[in-house]
């Protein structure tokens, strides 16, 4: 029987054990700075491969991006079962004044996400909730609920979870956020997208286990934490944290898991990723297990 809705991209238990390898620009830049900025688009396609074929057993689904990562789940050779997630934001974000603005790209909908055999959407967003409109009017925030209120139905209406990930950012002139400010602002923001009504949420580690147990009292929706590039013992104890203090049900992680493997060739990437990749991916594994919500008992 074919796996359908958040049970395609969870574990049993209904966690979430998701490898991300979704990042583009990002990679690039990871490879820029190994000396490798001039790898092949055929060669990321095998990166991702090798993460997947790897990898697979010990995630219970894998993000990824349309230009690499799809190619490569459909190149990876294994046996194991696996869901996959697949971010249709555009590969190009857009700003105003400095600020990132968020945006559909009309031909990366639903429709098309579940045609490509994948189980769900991934959709980023960086939205600030206390963002105030612009001198010139334009409140930003504003049109950014409205894409993910489209996005949101979308999604609804074709079948497919819609799981909508953000990343906060210093408005124009801002100062860097104050640990409790930057907390503050992963909340709100949060807050604001679990009004959508989103199937899950991607959020950024708020700070601290009291920063977790507001979050937890405030959304209603499942969220699963993203490693944003961390140590994997430095996300290991986010994971731990935010499971139980947060509610969370699971994590979206990638760079903790596969990060030096940007600077390795075939043969050896594939060694790493067999032994330390799946040895981390696996204590992630064991860190939710028993500890991380049910996103069934989230939703209900």
């Amino acid at each position: 029987m074919t796996t359908t809705g958040l049970d395609a991209i969870a574990t049993d238990a209904g966690t979430f054990a998701v490898l991300a390898m979704d990042q583009r620009g990002t990679l690039r830049r990871m490879l820029a700075a190994v000396d490798r900025a001039d790898t092949p688009d055929e060669e990321i396609v095998a990166f991702k491969r090798d993460k997947i074929a790897s990898l697979a057993g010990s995630a219970s689904a894998f993000l990824v991006d349309p230009t690499f990562g799809l190619p490569g789940a459909r190149a990876a050779e294994t046996t194991e079962h696996f869901g996959l997630l697949l971010a249709a934001e555009p590969p190009n974000r857009l700003t105003h004044d400095g600020e990132p603005v968020v945006t559909l790209d009309p031909a990366q909908d639903a429709a098309w996400v579940r045609d490509s055999g994948a189980h769900a959407m991934k959709f980023l967003v960086q939205v600030r909730a206390d963002r105030p409109a612009g001198a010139d009017g334009r409140d930003t925030t504003a049109e950014a609920v409205e894409v993910m209120r489209t996005l949101v139905a979308d999604c609804a209406s074709v079948g497919i979870p819609s799981v909508v990930e953000n990343l906060v950012f210093p408005l124009s002139g801002e100062e860097p956020l104050s640990p409790e400010a930057r907390a503050d602002a992963i909340i709100e923001a949060a807050v604001l997208i679990d009004q959508l009504n989103p199937s899950l949420l991607k959020l950024e580690y708020p700070g601290s286990p009291e920063a977790c147990r507001r979050l937890a009292e405030r959304i209603s929706a499942p969220w699963a934490v993203l490693s944003a590039g961390v140590s994997s013992d430095e996300f290991a104890d986010v994971l731990r944290v935010s499971c139980d203090e947060g509610g969370a049900s699971g994590f979206i992680a990638g760079r903790s898991v596969w990060r030096e493997a940007v600077a390795m060739d075939h043969a050896e990437r594939v060694a790493f990723l067999s032994d330390t990749g799946r040895r981390r991916l696996d204590e992630y594994r064991s860190i939710i297990e028993g500890r991380a919500r049910s996103y069934r008992e989230a939703a209900a």
